[in-house]
């Protein structure tokens, strides 16, 4: 979708979620408030009771322990695979030689794990996988139980989510746990047309969607940009339209069988009738109006269309489609479907007589009309059909899936109808949107007025990452940890609405993502050190601790980004809801929770910060003090950096940036000042302040501070010092 049409969905969702967020609620009554604070497992599941004591993986010593495993029925090479995998992680937690377990032979009386698999998984998985696992910890040992590997790979991932080091010994508390997903589909889309991503990132990313139980990954291979899958059968569509940035059949099947060991089905998406210009490209016979000469930079939506009119052009779609359903063996095809405007149809005399031949009075009764064909061409070859909204007709078959990206209202009335749908409109993490704002976000909200039968045509979820201003270098950054705070929506209870310990076991598991292979932490680094030209950049990391993007249409707007567009400036190096948007909320409320903050000027940069802090409430002694060291850390920051972007290009729009966080670290001083002393300031002073934080909203550098509905909450607490004293 272009960013006309998303930010239209964007605004709406703004409009509707900020506010949300609720008082805390428990996820589940069979989760204990202690159990909560202290583990970190995400998603949540289903049920979760801890008891005393923990099993020993490797102890304190280092010696006199093995973990050891067998197979109590059933396992094959994807479980054995898995189970390895699984080892060498758990050895990178605990230390120690883990690896060194005893497999079968001879299978050990008293295993540290024993995990019992009813049957295994077919050659395909499907979107009616049995997922479900359930694991019992005691001090003596573990027994994970499961239908299929599938689920077994879920209860692996459990697993390594519970491991922690205490007083020198790796463990797992004892905790016995059932759980089961809540959606059948829990996905993940990644555009590689727009900015290729080689078959190493998708793969780590695969991993990433492993921790996180994704189930399927959505793959954009064709857009206007770039056909990014090799064809034999058509040796143009990459030959001429994907500037040579494309992957293999056999790096395709690579990447399928390595999401399969993974538990992860691969749905392949070829978008048409519309965003076809790379198709034309390659192929102009394909387009009732052919006048295109080469892949377009500028992002939107081109007008470029197959010809639904010609027999050939599903001649050819019948051949592609039986060409690529070879390589991706999942039962869904996703056809994309959406954004076709038909300015094209409109203005070709040919396809204009085939409408009135037809009695079609609209483009979207065309592209029904193609469907229809298509729909064919896809049961012809065992598949089924998967598209955007656009692809809702009554002359379809109720086979289809219905993938929205209009919003709740939308995929609701696709259920009324009888077609099965996924929800994707509040998970566009191009919209730069919070880890709250999402992760609250439901596809059958407690509100919903769809009946039993009809909420169970919601399939799920999809998270989607489009690529406009995304590369190799940013895409971790852009995803991670954001997406797994949305898998817990697919997976975990309604009920599970705790914002605060979401943030916590976050931030806890963001660093483990790191582990598994996903550089969202360390290649912004990278890029900030580059943006200092290889200098130290603490004074650079201060700053951008404290931003992140704006959204896609701002940085539009803002930018003119387009395929030609370098995305290495300050906005590349900074990270989506970073923690201290919670850090700084958690110690402010601590002085000034009471307070109320007034909506912001609609003019300026929108505030998504709101009221959400995270872990245990500090004492406000040490909240004051706490902010005072960060304050002090801004205004030394603001000087070095000042120093630093005089000699830096790519730095030279951050200038303002540094010159307010040393502004607001003024500010902020003051306030605690006031604060302490029990001290009303002079007349005009919080006026004053208010325009240093107003000034600090506007648009600048492609970037907004994390802290202003904070820093304007601790300037109000000033003013009610006489009335409410302070530390």
């Amino acid at each position: 979708m272009n960013w006309k049409a998303r930010v239209t969905v964007q605004i709406a969702l703004f409009a509707g979620i900020l506010g949300m967020i609720p008082s805390a609620v428990m996820a589940t009554a069979q989760v204990a408030p202690a159990v909560q604070s202290k583990l970190a497992l995400m998603p949540l599941p289903s049920s979760i009771t801890q008891s005393e004591g923990a099993l020993t993986v490797t102890p304190a010593s280092g010696v006199g322990s093995i973990f050891t495993y067998r197979y109590d029925q059933t396992h094959d090479v994807r479980l054995e695979a898995a189970v390895k995998r699984t080892l060498l992680q758990l050895g990178r937690t605990c230390g120690g030689d883990v690896l060194r377990s005893t497999v079968d032979h001879p299978a050990p009386a008293n295993p540290s794990l024993t995990i019992s698999v009813a049957g295994t998984s077919g050659p395909v998985q499907t979107v009616n996988e049995d997922e479900s696992y359930q694991l019992n910890i005691t001090p003596q040992g573990g027994e994970l139980k499961a239908a299929t590997d599938t689920g077994a790979m879920h209860g692996l991932e459990t697993i390594l989510q519970l491991a922690t080091n205490e007083r020198g010994a790796c463990v797992l508390p004892a905790v016995k746990i059932s759980d089961t997903p809540r959606f059948r589909w829990r996905g993940f889309m990644l555009d590689v047309s727009r900015h290729f991503e080689p078959v190493w990132v998708i793969e780590r990313t695969l991993d990433g969607m492993a921790a996180a139980k994704l189930n399927v990954f959505h793959w954009h291979l064709s857009d206007d940009q770039g056909f990014r899958a090799e064809s034999k059968k058509f040796p143009k569509l990459t030959g001429l339209a994907s500037d040579g940035q494309f992957y293999t059949q056999d790096e395709m099947r690579e990447v399928v069988a390595y999401a399969w060991a993974r538990g992860i089905r691969v749905v392949p998406e070829f978008d048409m009738p519309g965003h076809g210009t790379s198709w034309i490209l390659a192929y102009p016979e394909l387009s009732p109006e052919a006048h295109i000469t080469q892949l377009p930079v500028v992002y939107g939506t081109p007008t470029a269309v197959l010809d639904p009119t010609r027999d050939s052009t599903f001649k050819f779609l019948n051949t592609l489609v039986e060409e690529m359903g070879k390589i991706f063996p999942d039962e869904y095809f996703h056809v994309g479907g959406d954004e076709v405007q038909g300015k094209a149809w409109l203005s070709n005399p040919q396809v204009v007589e085939f409408m009135k031949k037809k009695g079609f009075t609209t483009p979207a009764e065309l592209q029904a009309y193609f469907n229809q064909r298509l729909e064919v061409i896809l049961k012809k070859h065992d598949k089924k059909m998967i598209g955007w909204d656009e692809i809702l007709n009554p002359a379809l078959p109720k086979t289809i899936v219905i993938q929205s990206w209009r919003g709740e209202a939308s995929l609701a009335e696709g259920a009324r109808q009888g077609y099965q749908g996924i929800l994707s409109a509040p998970y566009y993490l191009d919209a730069q949107k919070t880890s709250a704002q999402m992760f609250l976000a439901d596809p059958i909200p407690s509100d919903t007025t769809l009946t039993v039968d009809q909420q169970k045509l919601i399939l799920g979820g999809e998270v989607c990452m489009w690529a406009e201003q995304l590369n190799l270098e940013t895409v971790d950054s852009r995803v991670w940890p954001r997406t797994m705070a949305i898998a817990e929506r697919f997976w975990s209870p309604q009920s599970d609405r705790d914002v605060s310990d979401m943030y916590r076991r976050l931030r806890i598991n963001s660093l483990k993502l790191e582990d598994v292979g996903l550089r969202h932490i360390s290649a912004p680094e990278i890029m900030r050190r580059n943006l200092l030209l290889e200098r130290h950049p603490d004074a650079l990391d201060v700053l951008a601790s404290v931003l992140e993007p704006v959204s896609f249409h701002e940085r539009y707007e803002g930018q003119h980004t387009n395929g030609l567009t370098t995305l290495n400036r300050l906005v590349d190096a900074v990270v989506a809801d970073p923690p201290s948007r919670q850090q700084i909320a958690g110690d402010v409320d601590a002085l000034a929770g009471n307070v109320t903050v007034p909506p912001s000027d609609p003019k300026l940069a929108l505030d998504l910060s709101g009221d959400v802090s995270s872990g245990a409430a500090p004492s406000p002694e040490m909240a004051l003090d706490r902010l005072r060291q960060r304050f002090l850390s801004w205004q030394t920051a603001e000087t070095r950096l000042l120093e630093g972007v005089q000699e830096t290009p790519r730095l030279s729009d951050a200038a303002i940036r540094a010159e307010q966080l040393g502004e607001v670290a003024r500010v902020g001083l003051s306030a605690l000042a006031y604060l302490q002393t029990h001290t009303v300031p002079p007349a005009g002073w919080k006026a004053r302040q208010m325009s240093i934080l107003d000034a600090a909203g506007q648009p600048s550098a492609l970037v907004r501070f994390t802290f202003l509905h904070s820093m304007r909450k601790l300037v109000l607490a000033v003013s009610q010092t006489e009335h409410t004293g302070a530390p």
